[in-house]
C-alpha cells in the first residue's frame, strides 16, 4: 500500500516538522546516498507570489534534513518557460542563499546538455506533441529526483504537485505545445521518471496554498499543512482530496492509476500521521484570461489557427501578452495587494526574515 505523510505546521516549528514528516515514511529508502540527488524546484512565475513557486522554508527544510542524514550529493535545478527565468526566480523566491547555506549548486536546466532520448514503454502523448522525437537533460539520467511543489489548483489541470512539477524538469521551455495532451503527456513524464531516476520522491508545501486561477492568479490560502510520499501519483491524490477534489475524476491521476504508476484511489492509500478524514479546503479551479485563450486556440473552437499562431514566428504575439498580462497587469492591480495581505500573516513574516 503506497503511503503519504501528512503533517500540521507552525511558522515557528516547520524545519523540524518537515524532518519528522520525512523521516515517518523513511525517505531514504527511496532516494539512494550513492547516487546524485536532483532537487527540482518549482518555479511558476519569477517574482514572488504565495503558494505559486517552492517555499524558502520547504527548500530549507528538505536541505537541512538530507544534510543531517549524510547526503552528499546534492544539487538544485530549474528550467525556464517563455514567461519565466530561473535566475530571477530563485532571486525572488529567495532560493539562493539557502542553498549557498547548505553548500548546493543552483544549475538552470537551460545550462545543461540534452540528450534524444527513446522511452522503452509505450507513449500516450508524447509523439503526438513531438513527433520527431525528443530531449530530456542528461543529468537527470541516473540520478534521484526530489520534487519540491505547492498545493494549488492549475487552469489546465484542475491542481498541481508532483506530477507536473516534471514537467518543468523533463521538457524543454516549449513545453506548452504539450498543453493540447496535458494529462497524456504528464503520464508519459511519470513513466520516462520511472525509467531514468534511481530514486523518486516528493516534498510538498501546504503552509499557504493556492485557490482559483491557478497557477499564478490565485488566492492564497493559509492551510498549514506539509506532505510527502515516494509515490507520486499518490501524494497528488490526496492532496487534491484534501482541496476538496475527487482525484480519480482529474484525468491525470485516474490515467496514472490505470497504468499502475502509481496509486490514486485514495481508500488503497495509507495516510501517515494527520488525520485528514475530514479535511475539505473546498477548493475551485478557475481559468485566468491567458488559459483561456491557450485553450480556445489549441482546442477549442479557434484551434484552426493553432499551427500559425503557435509554430511560427507569430507565438511571440501570445508570449508577449501572457508577460504583459501577468506581470504588469495582474500583478500590479491585484497580485501586489494579495502579497500585503500574505506579508501580514506568519508564514509571511517568515518570508521576509529569509535574506
Amino acid at each position: 500500500m503506497s503511503e503519504v505523510a501528512v503533517q500540521k505546521t507552525t511558522p515557528n516549528t516547520v524545519l523540524e516538522d518537515y524532518s519528522n514528516l520525512m523521516r515517518s515514511i523513511d525517505y531514504q529508502q527511496y532516494l539512494p546516498k550513492d547516487k546524485k540527488t536532483i532537487i527540482k524546484l518549482n518555479l511558476s512565475w519569477s517574482l514572488y507570489f504565495p503558494a505559486c513557486s517552492t517555499e524558502p522554508w520547504q527548500l530549507e527544510a528538505v536541505l537541512k534534513t538530507m544534510r543531517e542524514d549524510g547526503y552528499e550529493d546534492i544539487v538544485a535545478m530549474e528550467n525556464k518557460t517563455v514567461v519565466t527565468k530561473p535566475m530571477k526566480g530563485a532571486k525572488q523566491n529567495k532560493w539562493l542563499p539557502i542553498l549557498e547555506k547548505y553548500d548546493v549548486e543552483f544549475v538552470p536546466l537551460t545550462d545543461v546538455k540534452w540528450v534524444d532520448y527513446k522511452p522503452e514503454s509505450e507513449m500516450l502523448a508524447m509523439y503526438k506533441v513531438f513527433p520527431d522525437g525528443f530531449k530530456i537533460p542528461e543529468p537527470f539520467i541516473g540520478a534521484n529526483v526530489l520534487h519540491l511543489p505547492t498545493q494549488k489548483t492549475h487552469g489546465h489541470t484542475t491542481m498541481t504537485g508532483a506530477l507536473k512539477n516534471a514537467f518543468g524538469g523533463l521538457l524543454r521551455e516549449r513545453r506548452h505545445h504539450s498543453h493540447k495532451y496535458i494529462h497524456e503527456v504528464l503520464v508519459d513524464l511519470l513513466t520516462i521518471q520511472k525509467e531514468i531516476h534511481t530514486g523518486i520522491f516528493a516534498v510538498m508545501d501546504g503552509t499557504v496554498c493556492g485557490d482559483g486561477a491557478g497557477p499564478r492568479t490565485m488566492i492564497p490560502e493559509i492551510k498549514n499543512y506539509i506532505l510527502a510520499s515516494g509515490d507520486q501519483v499518490a501524494i497528488d491524490a490526496i492532496s487534491s482530496k484534501m482541496m476538496g477534489f475527487d482525484p480519480l475524476s482529474i484525468d491525470q491521476i485516474q490515467l496514472a492509476d490505470g497504468k499502475g504508476l502509481g496509486t490514486g484511489d485514495v481508500s488503497k492509500i495509507e495516510v501517515v500521521g494527520e488525520d485528514i478524514s475530514d479535511v475539505n479546503y473546498h477548493f475551485s479551479t478557475g481559468e485566468s484570461l491567458v488559459i483561456q485563450g491557450d485553450k480556445l486556440f489549441r482546442k477549442g473552437p479557434l484551434s484552426f489557427v493553432e499551427p500559425l499562431l503557435f509554430h511560427t514566428p507569430l507565438f511571440k504575439l501570445p508570449i508577449m501578452a501572457s508577460a504583459g498580462y501577468h506581470d504588469y497587469f495582474w500583478y500590479p492591480l491585484v497580485g501586489k495587494k494579495r502579497v500585503k495581505e500574505f506579508m501580514n500573516t506568519e508564514w509571511g513574516q517568515l518570508f521576509q526574515k529569509y535574506e
